[in-house]
Order: C-alpha cells, then structure tokens, then sequence
C-alpha cells in the first residue's frame, strides 16, 4: 500500500507541473499575442475573436440573466421609493380634504348665518365657539365676543338654524352662552299653529320637555315651537324647534340648531328695555314671573 502511494505522487507531481508550466506559457504567449503591435497579428486576433467568441454565447446567459436580475431589483427599489412617496403625499392630501371639509362646513354655518332673517330692528355680533362646559350637570359653551364688542346678559345666541340660549356672563374679550339644553334655562314659547304658550325648560337633554301648556291637547307632534317675546329678553318669533313625543310621554322639542356643530353663535343685539342687570336672574324666572305663568296654565 505504501509503494502505491508514493508511486502515484512520483507520477502526480511531474504531471501537475508540466500542465501548470504549460499553462503558464500559454497564457505567456496569449498576453503576447495580445500585445504585439502588428498587423498580421492583428489580423489573426481577429480570426481568432471571430471563431472563439460566438461559441461562448451560452457562458454570458447567466451573466445576461444576472445583469437582468439586478436591473430588476433596482427598477423594484425606485418603484417602492416612489409607492412610499405617493403614501406620504396621499397622507397629505387626506389631511388637506379634511382641513378642507372642515372650512366648508365653516363656511355654510357663515352663510346660514348670513342667511337667517331677523326683525330689522335687530343687530347682531357673531362670535366663534371657544370652548364647551361639557360637563352633564351645566350646558354652556364659551364666545370669543365680550364687553368690549359690547356684549350684554341676558341676549340671546342663534346658530343660524335656531335659538340655541343666552348670554349669561360677560367678560373683557369672552361670553358664556347658557344653552336651552341647560337644567336652569327657561324661556317662554309659543307652539304653533295652535298658538298655545308654555315654558321650555331644560333638563340638560337634547330634548328639553314643555311645561305649563295652555292646552295640551291642541299640541301635536311636529307642531312648529318659536320664541313668544314675553318678558321682553327674548326676540318674537325665532325657531326654537319642532314638538315631539317623549319616552315618557311629556311634550318635548326637538330643538332646530346643531348642537353638534356649534362652532359660530350670532348674538342678537335687544331692545335696551330687554336688557338685564342682576346675572341671577338670567337663566331662572322670577317669582312674579312664574306666578304669571302658572297663573296662565292654570286659567
């Protein structure tokens, strides 16, 4: 076994040196060849070229296919570049739809404002909603308009649909606006067309119920309810809302303005004897008041 082994590495070496030697001379002499400057040569590399190279057209598939591959992938990166720019941009642009919505909506509440038709004796002051009480027990949200727009207490606040509450407490530059909604706002109606009076009182729900009506059995659901003027701190004759049927079964209204969307609020400027002293007497009647009124219902 071991005379084998050393026989064939006495042959395997011999071999593997004249087969690199030759290699070395051959690539020696292609290098040469390459480099001789002459025409003949030139000549025969070209015979060369011509016989070798086209014979070798399946050894660049794979590298033709390689080249594809790559190009591929780059070609994938820019599109997904582009896919992720697009992304962003349409981002963008759902923000700027929105933003855009938004004014829209703003807009068409300024032109219902624009639109709304008053008793030319009134004036008005219109003020953007600032913040919201937001609290269960008080309904009120809060104007950028104060004393110096010459806001007073007691004047009333429209959202351009209908009668949303009054002033009650004014500052320097900002106003609260006690909402209808409000357990402590009362303010005398009138249904129509039965032209039956009452009192709307809120009970801080989004259906504020009737009381003290005349005559209950002239009301219907759907029956148109406005301000009645009484008192003289409320305008005539401003839509407050539309008569429905409770759960309970008490006359409500579903009142007209947007409470959801209370984001300008126009203040009717009153009638100077409409206008209030006593902040505590803003949202609560009177003892005489009252008694006037329970005097009504019950006649």
């Amino acid at each position: 076994m071991a005379r084998n082994g050393s026989s064939s590495e006495t042959y395997v070496r011999p071999v593997r040196r004249i087969l690199i030697g030759a290699l070395v001379l051959f690539l020696f002499a292609v290098f040469l060849l390459w480099r001789i400057d002459s025409p003949r040569v030139e000549r025969l590399r070209a015979q060369i070229v011509d016989q070798v190279v086209p014979s070798f057209d399946w050894v660049l598939i794979p590298v033709g296919k390689a080249a594809d591959m790559i190009e591929n992938f780059r070609s994938y990166a820019r599109i997904y570049e582009q896919n992720q720019e697009l992304r962003r941009e349409l981002q963008q642009m759902k923000a700027w739809k929105e933003a855009a919505l938004q004014l829209e909506q703003q807009n068409a509440k300024l032109l219902d404002l624009n639109n709304v038709r008053l008793d030319p004796k009134l004036t008005f002051v219109t003020g953007v909603v600032l913040a919201d009480s937001g609290s269960p027990f008080r309904q009120s949200v809060l104007l950028n308009i104060g004393a110096r727009d010459g806001i007073v207490d007691g004047w009333a606040a429209t959202d351009g649909l209908g009668l949303v509450g009054r002033i009650s407490g004014v500052g320097k530059s900002t106003s609260r606006v006690i909402l209808l909604t409000d357990s402590n706002s009362r303010i005398p109606v009138t249904i129509q067309p039965s032209g039956q009076r009452s009192i709307l009182s809120g009970d801080n729900s989004s259906l504020p119920p009737l009381d003290f009506v005349e005559n209950p059995d002239l009301v219907r659901p759907g029956d148109r309810v406005v301000s009645s003027g009484d008192g003289g701190v409320f305008p005539a004759d401003m839509l407050v809302g539309t008569v429905v049927q409770g759960r309970d079964r008490r006359l409500r209204v579903r009142l007209a303005a947007d409470y959801e969307r209370l984001d300008f609020l126009r203040v009717l400027r009153a009638h100077p004897k409409a206008a209030l002293d006593d902040p505590g007497g803003l949202v609560l009647p009177d003892a005489d008041s009252a008694g006037l009124y329970e005097e009504a219902a019950d006649g």
